[in-house]
């Protein structure tokens, strides 16, 4: 029985009835040590299997899974998600392939080979239990998880954040400052009333009078009273005035320390070993002279359980009270045994590192053979704990500094940049492998990079290479182009570029980073579109390539404005990263994506791109990347009028990544008619990288808008001369991957705006019916239709105001339909006020909806979407089932008829 736990229990009753009716969530039970966690855990799982029609219980069984995390396999890569999956992996086979290799490679049943990305793991589970749910709503319990080794920490809460409509209930019990779980619901217990405490003493026979000093002495946590009742009973006389967590401990090491010798070897061996593998136990008990019979006064005294071949300690702390309490010498030697009776090869190793006090090479070479397994499974956290024990162990320098360097490279793999510096930091006096070296500045570089600094990541780059480059330091010098360009760093730009060519070295992305930082446009540009055809034309290559490379050629579309290109290419790395399920590189290519959507007119479907990235980019600790993503939302708020949206994300963006949203405050500026704020917010970037962002490419024209509507032209000269110096390059047809011809359009709209000459709009227009940025063509046509109003041509300028209206209308341009409006209405259009703002089907949908309609329309199945987008398959068809009325059909095939 449970005393003072009626609201939690209330809660979990509702999670399991949600599961029931088949909506999932997750919770996380918090709480100090013997509060009762493992206790409500319990409790949920023998009520959760009994049937509960009040709850809507639809009659099918619920099933349990259930995992406790493990103090001393927290290192060992994927150990709670083999205790948890172990008993359903015949329903790997049912997933799709990417993920069913990857789970094959924790469980051991596949192929031992290097996994895409480590969140692909996360997605797998989800994937299974969502499949598992088909059959009836499923219970998953996880105890203990600050002892939770790492790699399946984050794949159960990565599958934790994405349940939805599967009928999965995940409950995560965790101590308070051993585990965090970042978008998961929190119920924390607190130690029980003095009436509850009463309650539970009088069920244990405890006199009235006697309680008081008990409940007083234990704080109401419910173990410490349990185990001070029992300890009055043994010592009635005995006061200990330390903190409850330590009393607890210590009543624990007096019980144990009061069995026979030989029960306490036993016990050693059990909490040693962990994870309750009797087969393992009793091989090593034999190789010290000890069997199962010697547990029986543990099991007697209710310290210990043994069932189903399980061997289980009451509580976590009679293990770690037992292990604690005996001296070393007898833990190495049990330890020792373990090693020897292990059949399973990373056991082994937990175990001979446990024994290691010295330097050994031999262990140093098993330990790092299972990082190397882990390292294959994608467990880069526990990978790079191996690597670093094998290496403070090893007896050869060079072996230790390759090792400690692969721990760095993994630890950054894993997330933990502050980790991997540190380890790189170790590493570096060690080696004098040029070749580790390099990696060891390469992974430092990355660590400053990801920590938000790419300027100084650029500059550690360049510290570690000489004056000239050589073949070995040429790919760092690419780098840190890369890094400079990202960073806005012309200097270190052309540095990177100076000593490529000091070493004969020619690199045409580098070439044309140098060129670009002089405004040098003409020759940069086609030096970009080279190498962007020759990435086009080696896609294997993105595998082991500089990632900071990738992300600036993934770019390069944009900086070239070839938007078709641009759109092309994000949409392909998209769906490459889909398919592969490499879920840590996504957010950075639907930020790409997501701009182009933009600039194509398609604002909702870059909300979910959007949506998407800062998911995951909040899964992953992304931090810059979630900075970066506001600059698109900025830019849908500025053309939709919303200044308190707009004003909002700069407060949020930190300043030196809110170049992109003060360009969409520019734009704001120009639709809401605030002409001088609009060029005085932002100064023109001088040359450099900054010059050549979407969203400064794009504000050239606000601001020559906003110049000559305040009668000072010549402020906007500059902006104007770097844009028509940029069109210019790359209208020059001496690449494929030309600019577009909107770009052109922009410049002679401009060229209209400061000499008042109408053929220029004619052009313009021209050009626009080419294709390409809609905002843009219908700025075009608002204000042609404005002079041909002026110059009294009423019929062609409400033909072009109409246009103009239509386009803002779909955008929801608000600012920019109000000013067409009263344009038409000026003309003479007296119908335009009592238009209504066309009802567009997608702006129905919630952007997960939305890409889920899409998906489906185009005859995919809901499991090929589920992979698609790092869903259920059931959480698709309830983003179906509740898209269906929205768009007024009832099935897929009725999809195919709506213009989407």
């Amino acid at each position: 029985m449970l005393y003072g736990r009626t609201t939690e229990q209330e809660r979990l009753t509702q999670l399991v009835a949600a599961a029931r009716a088949g909506c999932s969530g997750a919770l996380l039970v918090r709480g100090e040590a013997g509060i009762g966690k493992t206790a409500l855990l319990d409790w949920l799982a023998e009520t959760a299997a009994q049937p509960d029609p009040e709850h809507g219980d639809d009659g099918r069984e619920l099933r349990i899974l259930r995992v406790t995390g493990i103090e001393p396999e927290a290192d060992l890569a994927f150990g709670g998600l083999v205790q948890l999956l172990w008993p359903v992996q015949s329903r790997l086979d049912a997933l799709p392939e990417p993920q069913a290799a990857a789970l094959r490679a924790v469980l051991g049943t596949g192929a031992e080979q290097r996994g895409p990305d480590r969140f692909l793991t996360g997605l797998a589970v989800l994937t299974v239990l969502a499949d598992l749910a088909e059959d009836g709503p499923l219970l998953c319990l996880v105890d203990d998880a600050q002892w939770l080794d790492q790699a399946t920490a984050e794949a159960l809460l990565f599958a934790a954040r994405r349940l939805a409509a599967e009928g999965v209930a995940m409950v995560l019990a965790g101590r308070d400052d051993g585990f965090s779980a970042p978008g998961i619901p929190e119920l924390r217990l607190n130690r029980l009333g003095f009436e509850d405490s009463s309650r539970l003493l009088a069920d244990r026979g405890r006199a009235p009078a006697l309680r008081s000093q008990i409940i007083t002495e234990s704080a109401g946590n419910p173990l410490a009273l349990i185990e001070f009742d029992s300890a009055r009973r043994d010592q009635p006389h005995q006061h200990a005035p330390l903190p409850v967590a330590d009393r607890v401990f210590s009543a624990f090491r007096s019980q144990i320390g009061r069995l026979p010798e030989r029960t306490r070897l036993m016990m050693l061996i059990a909490a040693a070993e962990a994870r309750g593998d009797l087969p393992l136990l009793l091989r090593a008990s034999e190789l010290l002279g000890v069997d199962l019979g010697d547990l029986e006064e543990a099991e007697r005294s209710g310290l210990m359980y043994v069932m189903d071949g399980t061997v289980t300690f009451r509580h976590p702390l009679i293990a770690s009270a037992t292990y604690q309490g005996s001296v070393l010498a007898r833990r190495i030697a049990v330890h020792r045994a373990l090693a020897e009776a292990a059949v399973d090869p990373d056991c082994r190793a937990r175990h001979l590192l446990a024994i290691t006090t010295a330097p050994d090479q031999d262990v140093a070479l098993e330990l790092a053979e299972a990082a190397a397994r882990a390292r294959g499974r994608t467990a880069y956290a526990a990978a790079s704990g191996l690597f670093r024990h094998a290496a403070r162990i090893s007896t050869e320098q060079e072996t230790r500094a390759a090792w400690l360097t692969e721990a760095a490279t993994l630890a950054l793999a894993g997330g933990h940049a502050a980790q991997a510096d540190r380890l790189a930091q170790e590493a570096n006096p060690l080696q004098d492998d040029p070749a580790v070296g390099a990696t060891i500045a390469s992974v430092r570089a990355a660590v400053v990079f990801e920590l938000g600094d790419q300027s100084e990541a650029a500059h550690g780059l360049l510290a570690r290479v000489g004056d000239a480059a050589t073949p070995e330091t040429s790919g760092m010098l690419r780098t840190a182009a890369a890094y400079g360009w990202l960073a806005g760093d012309e200097d270190t730009v052309r540095a990177a570029g100076a000593r490529l060519a000091a070493g004969g070295c020619t690199d045409p992305l580098v070439e044309g980073l140098e060129r670009l930082c002089e405004d040098d446009a003409e020759h940069g540009l086609p030096l970009l579109a080279g190498f962007l055809e020759r990435r086009l034309d080696a896609p294997d290559t993105r595998d082991v390539d500089e990632q900071a490379v990738r992300m600036l050629a993934l770019t390069c579309g944009t900086i070239l404005g070839d938007d078709e290109a641009a759109l092309d290419l994000a949409s392909t790395e998209v769906r490459w990263c889909r398919s592969q399920g490499i879920i840590g590189e996504l957010p950075y290519a639907l930020d790409v994506l997501a701009q182009n959507q933009v600039l194509a007119g398609r604002h909702r479907d870059a909300e979910a791109s959007v949506t998407e990235a800062e998911e995951i980019a909040r899964d992953t600790g992304m931090r810059q990347r979630l900075a970066r993503l506001a600059a698109v939302r900025a830019r849908i708020a500025a053309i939709e009028g919303d200044a308190q949206r707009v004003r909002e994300l700069a407060e949020a963006t930190p300043e030196a990544l809110c170049t992109g949203v003060d360009c969409a405050g520019v734009l704001l500026d120009l639709g809401l008619g605030d002409f001088d704020s609009a060029l005085n917010r932002l100064t023109p970037p001088p040359p450099g990288p900054d010059r050549y962002i979407w969203l400064s490419l794009s504000t050239a024209a606000d601001q020559v808008e906003a110049a000559v509507r305040l009668g000072q032209p010549e402020r906007a000269e500059e902006a104007l001369r770097h844009f028509e110096n940029w069109a210019a390059a790359g209208a020059r047809p001496r690449t494929s991957a030309t600019i577009t011809p909107w770009a052109q359009a922009v410049v002679l709209r401009c060229k209209a705006l400061l000499t008042d000459q109408p053929e220029h709009y004619a052009q313009a227009l021209h050009l626009h019916e080419k294709g390409g940025r809609p905002f843009e063509r219908a700025r075009t046509e608002l204000l042609y239709g404005e002079w041909l109003r002026r110059a009294r041509r009423r019929n062609e300028a409400r033909e072009m105001l109409r246009s103009a209206l239509t386009t803002f209308e779909r955008l929801q341009a608000e600012p920019w339909m109000r000013r067409a409006r009263a344009e038409l209405q000026a003309s003479g259009d007296h119908l335009v006020t009592a238009r209504m703002l066309a009802d567009n089907l997608i702006d129905r949908l919630t952007p997960q909806e939305l890409q889920v309609v899409r998906l489906a329309k185009d005859g995919s199945s809901s499991r090929e979407i589920a992979a698609q987008l790092f869903l259920s398959p059931r959480t698709v068809e309830h983003h179906l089932y509740k898209a269906y009325p929205k768009l007024g059909v009832g099935s897929r095939q009725e999809l195919v008829l709506l213009d989407l």
